[in-house]
């Protein structure tokens, strides 16, 4: 792994594939370190060909932390935000979709596909929707518009969720986060063992509590940004699971309603995770979208 200074920030990535080609970044959701993209996602990724590039984005894993900024209210911001007023935040979206670029900038790299997945997906979408000329492709995975009535989660997965522990307790961490996952698994939940070492090893690796509510309050104030994805001119995939009980399909529907052109791919049964199989139908759908994109370079396979 490396890093590199951008947009004022630090942000530790990781590099896997040919240099020479082309730039698949891989973005990822609230709170998860760029560990959580599945391994066999990236490494049959880079075996197409692709230059592929996965980071913790602020406030996350290895990335610079915002401490300082203190921890706001995330039920204050959503009031605010309700009632029409841009509440103020840590950092927003926009922000996180700079720290992309900036990533870009700091690797010099012109151009890439981009893949965001929850979070990473809003993310993935502003940086498409800002910074046109530097995204190939849009690719959004189990994410939303942020229209309030798109994508609520249930009430089970929103209680459950809101139950983390406060505390340092590793065991606890991992428990709540094994039962989290079945949670939002969809009829793909994967296998407890491997999501409790997962969670295990990533706790340990780094722990961030401020940082998840950070990161949730720029969600937060973002709000609706179906005005912002209409304006998009990059080539779309929308990727959601029918099953998703945290971000639920109607989210997925509406941001391929929103974006000009774009495709939706539904996978029957899948959730809010990336579950092994599932793992080779959506690289081939990212590759094939990737591939078939006008003027994009085309990825040579190892």
């Amino acid at each position: 792994m490396a890093r590199v200074h951008a947009n004022g920030i630090e942000i530790e990535y990781e590099e896997t594939g040919p240099k020479d080609g082309p730039a698949m970044l891989l973005i990822m959701g609230l709170g998860a370190q760029l560990v959580r993209w599945p391994l066999s996602m990236v490494e049959a990724l880079a075996e197409r060909g692709y230059r592929v590039i996965r980071f913790d984005n602020r406030d996350v894993g290895l990335s610079t932390k915002l401490d300082e900024a203190g921890v706001p209210n995330v039920m204050w911001t959503a009031v605010q935000r309700q009632f029409g007023r841009v509440p103020a935040v840590p950092y927003t979206l926009t922000d996180m979709a700079a720290d992309t670029v900036g990533l870009m900038d700091a690797l010099s790299i012109p151009r890439a596909h981009v893949v965001g997945a929850s979070m990473g997906g809003m993310i993935a979408q502003l940086v498409a929707a800002g910074w046109r000329d530097r995204v190939d492709t849009l690719t959004s995975i189990m994410s939303t518009t942020g229209h309030p009535t798109c994508s609520r989660p249930t009430m089970r997965t929103t209680a459950l969720l809101l139950r983390h522990p406060r505390g340092d307790d590793l065991e606890a961490i991992v428990a709540h986060g094994t039962l989290a996952g079945r949670a939002v698994g969809g009829r793909f939940p994967i296998e407890e063992g491997l999501m409790a070492e997962r969670i295990r090893s990533e706790t340990l690796r780094n722990r961030c509590a401020g940082g998840f509510v950070r990161q949730m309050a720029a969600i937060v104030a973002d709000g609706d940004r179906t005005a912002r994805l209409r304006t998009i001119t990059t080539p779309t995939l929308v990727i959601h699971g029918t099953d998703d009980p945290l971000v639920p399909c109607t989210g997925g529907r509406q941001t391929a309603q929103a974006i000009p052109g774009a495709r939706l791919m539904e996978i029957d049964g899948m959730g809010h995770t990336l579950p092994p199989p599932l793992i080779a139908p959506i690289v081939d759908a990212i590759d094939t979208h990737a591939r078939t994109a006008p003027s994009a370079p085309v990825a040579r396979a190892a």
